[in-house]
């Protein structure tokens, strides 16, 4: 008997929306366990582990992709740059995960869609019509929401905009592996020179202001790096099975796994303002996918 290729189609969907809310899930807890340090570790460090201990867990894809080899590129430079606004993506993302709630940092880092269709125009060469443009000025009205001098504590607007540049800067990255994308650079390479570049840079950065991890501690940095590893490789897995249409949306549920682990373990609730931003943040973001699926299937 012939199997229904409907059926398999229906089980690659269900497990590639599965994978994608597991990474979504990983994020947040790596998140969490950035913020249960608490800033007793420096910033560096707390990058430097988060890349070193993904790489185990990344470097066994390197034999089906083709071995060493595939590390080897004609575009030091494009990796460089990847490496240079990822790492500051990271760096402001752990900063706000200490000092901020777990739900406003993920809202504010939603905002990288936004920033992504603005430069898209001048560095990529898009076109940007009214709807999307529309869309992007109403995403950041979502934000002057969550981070309005009027109504966010002092202590909390410099947190806000530290994350806000943070998603400018994944902007950037995104544009990078894009361009390295278009150059022919194999996923599994851009990958891995991201995960050795910032291991090295964060390595030299981390000895003047080096502190020993406790026991419980070095479990924790563990965590982050094996968690952030795992769910990026969920995440592939995601898009190679399941349409991109299909599975973006679900990427949004890292608000809700944001919004459960700060109210379970620190008791944050977005007041009436946040929650208010938030809503039209993600609102913004899912019409700009929206519209690039519409967009993409009439080209």
């Amino acid at each position: 008997m012939t199997p229904d290729p409907s059926l398999a189609l229906r089980a690659a969907r269900r497990r590639a929306i599965m994978a994608i809310l597991a990474a979504a899930l990983l994020f947040a807890v790596a998140a969490a366990f950035v913020k249960t340090l608490g800033g007793t570790i420096p910033l560096a460090q707390l990058v430097l582990f988060r890349s070193l201990f993904a790489l185990p867990v990344l470097l066994p894809m390197l034999p089906a992709a083709g071995g060493w080899k595939v590390l080897r590129t004609r575009h030091p430079f494009g990796h460089a740059a990847r490496v240079f606004w990822g790492l500051l993506g990271m760096i402001t993302a752990f900063y706000g995960y200490t000092t901020l709630p777990l739900a406003n940092v993920t809202a504010l880092g939603f905002t990288m869609p936004l920033f992504l269709t603005l430069l898209a125009v001048p560095l990529l060469g898009e076109r940007v019509g009214w709807r999307r443009g529309l869309a992007v000025l109403v995403g950041f009205l979502g934000v002057l929401f969550m981070v309005s001098p009027g109504d966010t504590d002092a202590a909390d607007l410099w947190p806000s905009l530290v994350v806000l540049f943070g998603a400018f800067a994944w902007a950037m990255a995104m544009i990078s592996i894009r361009r390295l994308g278009e150059k022919g650079e194999p996923g599994v390479a851009i990958v891995l020179w991201f995960a050795i570049g910032c291991s090295i840079l964060a390595l030299a950065a981390s000895i003047p202001v080096w502190v020993w991890p406790s026991a419980t501690q070095w479990a924790f940095l563990l965590g982050i790096g094996i968690a952030s590893a795992f769910a990026q490789l969920l995440m592939t897995e995601a898009y190679r099975k399941g349409e991109p249409t299909l599975v973006a949306p679900f990427e949004y549920s890292g608000i809700v796994w944001t919004t459960l682990l700060g109210a379970v373990i620190w008791a944050e609730a977005p007041d009436g303002w946040d929650a208010v931003g938030i809503l039209i943040l993600v609102g913004s973001g899912l019409y700009i996918w929206r519209r690039e699926v519409q967009l993409g299937i009439k080209r």
